[in-house]
């Protein structure tokens, strides 16, 4: 058995697996990133302890926010965790159970556990975008997570889709991520609905028929299907799941996305591509994480 820890900017997971991904125990707190990565950390090693007294854990694999050093074990400055700066995640917590620790990026663990068991256990290639907060991406081909020489592969918040569009912060002019998130439809409702509004409220209000909000949501799926085309013209993928909070409103986004995938892609390519909503809802993170390890085994 594996122990997954999905570490978050608001809450952190730990989970005992067995090797099927099925989750066996599960435990959770707050992360209170405010406080710093100490605290944080030992409440980690206090969970994963408890969980070593009761199962016969053989490794852990912590799913983390990027950017990261995933062959190192250290986070190096996520935005979503203040403080957070070139911490020896891997080394601070080995040195207290006595067990291999394996890191990775969250979008990635993520992506393993809806390749392996979830929406794209059948296919043979799945690339993994989650739509939330921000974006990100992970690539598994034969059951094996693609990471990229410095574990970047997948970064497709990054990804220029309009080089005249707006700056975001720590992000590319015209990133993806700046244009699609949940951030970004957010940032669009204060201007077009006033302050306090964000993408829940845009969701809403598309849903009750308000035109402004369909227009918010047209765009920002404008943008997503940018980003996917390239996807499929890069990787060719089987099969691309789609998850985070954004997704969930699946009426006004995966038929619509769809559609405006389609014309940018060959002609060629067009009847195969496959898009489908993430099966695993919040477990991904935390399953995926304890998949990490046998990752890293199998190099």
């Amino acid at each position: 058995m594996n122990i997954g820890v999905d570490l978050g900017g608001t809450n952190i997971r730990v989970a005992v697996m067995d090797d099927n991904g099925i989750i066996i125990e599960e435990l959770g707190c707050p992360t209170e990133a405010e406080n710093g990565p100490l605290p944080a950390i030992e409440k980690i090693i206090a969970m994963i302890q408890s969980l070593q007294e009761k199962h016969a854990v053989r490794s852990v694999g912590i799913g983390a926010p990027g950017p990261l050093d995933a062959k190192k074990g250290i986070i190096i400055e996520p935005p979503n965790l203040s403080s957070w700066k070139n911490i020896e995640l891997t080394k601070m917590i080995e040195s207290a159970i006595h067990l291999p620790v394996y890191l990775e990026n969250d979008a990635n663990a993520a992506a393993l556990a809806e390749a392996l068991i979830g929406a794209g256990k059948e296919a043979e290639s799945v690339f993994y975008i989650t739509v939330s907060t921000g974006i990100g991406g992970g690539y598994v081909y034969n059951g094996k997570l693609i990471s990229g020489a410095q574990g970047n592969c997948g970064e497709i918040g990054n990804m220029i889709v309009d080089p005249h569009a707006i700056d975001a912060p720590n992000l590319n002019k015209g990133a993806l991520e700046a244009l699609a998130s949940g951030t970004a439809i957010g940032r669009k409702a204060e201007s077009v609905f006033g302050p306090g509004h964000g993408a829940k409220e845009v969701f809403l209000f598309a849903q009750e028929g308000n035109q402004e909000a369909a227009e918010i949501i047209d765009e920002a799926l404008s943008y997503l299907a940018m980003g996917i085309a390239n996807i499929v013209h890069t990787l060719n993928p089987e099969v691309i799941v789609l998850g985070g909070g954004v997704m969930k409103s699946k009426d006004l986004m995966l038929d619509p996305l769809k559609e405006k995938v389609v014309p940018l892609l060959y002609p060629s390519l067009r009847p195969h591509l496959k898009l489908k909503l993430a099966s695993l809802d919040q477990k991904a993170g935390v399953v995926g994480a304890g998949m990490i390890p046998r990752q890293f085994l199998q190099n």
